[in-house]
């Protein structure tokens, strides 16, 4: 076979079969958490009675880009709404969580050219969570933190008949002394095209390490069992 030819058919082979970009992600899992279940877990003390961002994650890679500094400056517009959209729940004052966030995930998401940048990156995380309103929807058809328990299905019920799609709800679970797991975090997903997507469409659903964002210690979320009584532990 010549090299002209060799040469040809790895163009063919090429041509039918692309290479994805490595950490190429197909999904944006946009994730709230509740404040007084995090710090129940966590010992801070904080009187925030809403939903606030803990992420905005592309469903493959991390830690893409380990030169590109998270640089504060470049998001000084957004900071007044950061500070009370997407708070450290453990040190309010300080940007590190930020930082943490735009290194591990945020340098996969600007793989897209619509988030190629801190500030569409961060802008566009608050933007879609404003839009979501997770807290009035929720609200809006009567899930409030109470002393009461509530059914899995109904708070899952009001999510998907609202937002159309599937979304992933996280719980502490329940400790031998307990009979409910306690609502920690609700995961609402987007296409790259910002519009909304199942959650568990191509993704399992995994379990969720504090550690793992870059917190203190192994405290756990995880998807809440269908048939165990929910508690939404008021402030």
């Amino acid at each position: 076979m010549s090299l002209g030819y060799r040469f040809l058919l790895c163009l063919a082979v090429v041509s039918a079969f692309p290479m994805l970009a490595p950490h190429m992600w197909t999904k944006l899992i946009l994730t709230h958490h509740w404040p007084n279940t995090f710090c129940g877990m966590e010992h801070c003390h904080l009187n925030i009675s809403y939903w606030t961002l803990h992420g905005f994650w592309p469903d493959k890679g991390i830690l893409c880009n380990s030169s590109w500094h998270f640089n504060s400056s470049e998001i000084e517009d957004l900071l007044t709404d950061m500070e009370k959209s997407w708070p450290d729940l453990l040190k309010p004052t300080s940007a590190g969580f930020w930082k943490y966030e735009w290194s591990k995930h945020g340098t996969c998401a600007a793989k897209a050219p619509s988030l190629n940048s801190q500030h569409k990156y961060f802008s566009k995380a608050l933007e879609l969570y404003h839009k979501a309103d997770l807290n009035s929807i929720l609200k809006k058809f009567d899930i409030v933190p109470s002393e009461n328990y509530y059914k899995f299905s109904q708070i899952e019920g009001v999510i998907e008949n609202f937002y159309g799609v599937k979304p992933k709800i996280q719980c502490v679970h329940p400790s031998k002394n307990s009979v409910a797991q306690t609502l920690g975090q609700i995961e609402i997903c987007f296409s790259p095209d910002f519009s909304l997507t199942d959650c568990d469409k191509h993704l399992p659903l995994k379990t969720f390490s504090i550690e793992d964002q870059g917190f203190s210690k192994g405290s756990d979320f995880s998807v809440c069992e269908h048939d165990v009584p929910v508690y939404y532990p008021p402030v």
